[in-house]
């Protein structure tokens, strides 16, 4: 029975072309820009559910709470469930790819059926993607979901008393989980039909080196700029937590930026997108991180400017000297 509606679900999804990840990160990218649009413009106007709902961490809504979604939120330390997710999530990609890779051979069956499922069919899903490019978009990714399961989990100290709503914990186990299969889905082998090819030294291209040297750069200073907001709630001598409170960072990219962390997330986002180019999903990935990271960015730089009176005038948001 299960196998019979499992069959069904796939063959509507392939007769009408319906890209579930796709639509996920469209729907993403819908209500962050509707609601950070009335947040932005509009927010003395909204109910406090709304603003409840939408705001969290150093901006939370910090004026009378709604009973339901109360109800609804969970502790921002949750955060490092779906990076569990993601760290183990991506290992998975990178081993079946270089499996694949390696043995010359298609991806399993079971693989092929699942993209299949999640990503348009398999009349509608294309070879796009070599299995160089594919390979170190995958490692990049790899390493990001490594390094924020690691500081999640091991380094950064979150507050208590900070909450998140049950939709911002849900929304980060399907970006994983959707980034992570578009890797896969247009790529040599992981389409019916299809082989990978070959991956030796002359197959990587100078564009690769340098989208890979450019991620490394981001990857490390969104790591530095997470350590200086760490070390804002220690004690310098000790390495006791003192606090958790938001303090006023200083240094390193802080310095033109109010969320450096966020703008070298769109730099990560933007090498792997453009890796991907063909690959329509992550277009839409770009677009999604781009409008959740500056939207979040901004609410935080207007936080900082109405906590601290003596906020720098020279910091940006997220871009450096423009936005």
């Amino acid at each position: 029975m299960a196998l019979a509606v499992i069959s069904s679900v796939e063959e509507l999804i392939d007769r009408y072309n319906i890209n579930l990840t796709q639509l996920a990160f469209c729907i993403f990218i819908a209500t962050i820009v509707f609601f950070g649009s009335l947040m932005t413009f509009l927010e003395s106007h909204l109910p406090n559910s709304i603003r409840q709902s939408f705001r969290y961490g150093k901006h939370s809504h910090k004026g009378e709470a709604d009973a339901l979604i109360s109800y609804l939120e969970v502790p921002k330390a949750w955060f490092k469930h779906f990076y569990i997710f993601a760290f183990g999530w991506s290992l998975l990609a990178l081993y079946l790819l270089a499996t694949s890779i390696a043995n010359q051979t298609a991806a399993p069956e079971y693989a092929l059926r699942f993209l299949d499922l999640v990503c348009g069919g398999p009349s509608n899903r294309k070879v796009q993607v070599d299995s160089t490019t594919a390979l170190l978009g995958t490692v990049m990714l790899t390493l990001q979901c490594i390094r924020r399961f690691y500081e999640t989990n091991f380094v950064q100290i979150f507050s208590k008393q900070s909450k998140m709503n049950l939709s911002h914990y849900a929304v980060g186990f399907v970006h994983y989980f959707g980034v992570i299969v578009s890797l896969l889905s247009n790529t040599a082998g992981f389409v019916r039909g299809s082989q990978p090819t070959e991956v030796t030294r002359k197959s990587f291209s100078q564009l690769h080196v340098i989208y890979l040297l450019v991620f490394l750069f981001a990857w490390h200073q969104q790591y530095a700029s997470n350590m200086i907001l760490v070390n804002l709630r220690k004690d310098a001598k000790t390495g006791a937590v003192k606090t958790e409170q938001h303090l006023l960072p200083k240094g390193g990219w802080f310095t033109l930026l109010s969320s450096p962390h966020m703008f070298f997330e769109v730099v990560i986002y933007f090498c792997l997108a453009d890796l991907f180019t063909p690959v329509r999903t992550w277009k839409l990935v770009f677009l999604w991180v781009v409008s959740n990271q500056t939207i979040n960015a901004l609410l935080s730089h207007q936080w900082y400017k109405e906590t601290f009176k003596d906020y720098p005038k020279r910091r940006r948001a997220i871009l450096p000297y423009l936005l």
